[in-house]
């Protein structure tokens, strides 16, 4: 499988390529970007590691080299600001993303190609590469709550001291201010979350708390998350790769899930090869059901407005 990283050369699409290199699972990693020495430098660092990772082709081009490819991951975009929501970066980046998609289409595509769009705000975007490409909306997916997940999973764990992948609770909604933990499904190794040692009301409000002003924290510590996201992209690459049918919380064009409809959030979504084979509902408490309605509706006038 090939695997196009557009805005491969700044540090979330070179973080991504570097991680679906140490996976070992995709066969050629291409990196696209504006500034093209920096691509190729970035292209190069990862070609002189190959030899101890993995046998992949690694290239570095411009936006052509996406026509071949089987996913096209979107990274470029314009940074967010420490005291900037997500939101807030869409004027800023609409241009640029539209741009973007003109280029993919100049240079054609596969017909079976998945656009997997990670730049912000990622749910607004996803649906307008969604009603610009031309794709089947199954073909077009966002990386919605799947960093908002693992950021919640981890400094859970960390907190009761557990191992990290034995922490089950999920993230849905925007990628943004309106996302809805999901604590009313949570577990720790399988055993619910509320009856764990260690757990109470204060712990998790303020895990909760902490996550939600975790992208921020990073920007304003170091620029701008770049290993967690890069990981997450190869989780999602790789569940289409190996077409696992996995259940992540990716954001995709919703037609009636939770009482959501023509707009791109995360949800409980199948994601295969073919993009999203499906999306289950799982019964929630009231009050988060509620919230991931508010939340499909922000990012709804959201979309009234700019798009």
């Amino acid at each position: 499988m090939k695997v196009s990283i557009i805005g491969g050369g700044g540090l979330v699409g070179s973080c991504a390529g570097f991680a679906l290199q140490a996976g070992k699972i995709v066969r050629e990693i291409n990196l696209v970007d504006v500034n093209q020495d920096l691509c190729e430098g970035q292209a190069l660092d990862l070609l002189h590691g190959a030899s101890i990772l993995s046998d992949q082709k690694i290239t570095a081009t411009g936006t052509e080299g996406v026509k071949d490819a089987d996913v096209v991951v979107i990274t470029a975009g314009l940074r967010r600001k420490p005291d900037e929501s997500r939101l807030d970066l869409i004027n800023r980046n609409v241009t640029l993303f539209r741009g973007i998609l003109a280029d993919i289409k100049k240079h054609g595509y596969r017909k079976d190609l998945i656009v997997f769009v990670v730049s912000n705000p990622v749910d607004v975007l996803t649906y307008l590469a969604i009603k610009e490409l031309g794709l089947p909306p199954a073909q077009v997916i966002g990386l919605g709550t799947v960093l908002d997940t693992t950021r919640l999973r981890s400094m859970l764990a960390q907190r009761l001291d557990v191992p990290p992948t034995q922490v089950q609770v999920t993230i849905l909604g925007e990628h943004g201010d309106s996302m809805v933990p999901i604590w009313s499904n949570a577990q720790i190794a399988g055993l619910p979350l509320d009856k764990f040692p260690g757990v109470n009301t204060q712990l998790v409000a303020e895990v909760e708390k902490k996550t939600r002003g975790s992208g921020a924290e990073v920007i304003k510590k170091k620029g701008g998350a770049g290993f967690a996201v890069g990981v997450s992209i190869a989780d999602v690459v790789h569940a289409i790769a190996l077409d696992q049918r996995r259940i992540l919380p990716v954001s995709s064009l919703q037609t009636g899930a939770y009482g959501l409809r023509d707009v791109a959030i995360s949800v409980p979504t199948v994601v295969g090869r073919a993009g999203v084979l499906g999306t289950i509902e799982i019964d929630l408490w009231p009050k988060e059901k509620i919230a991931l309605q508010k939340s499909g509706q922000v990012l709804r006038e959201t979309i009234e407005k700019v798009l």
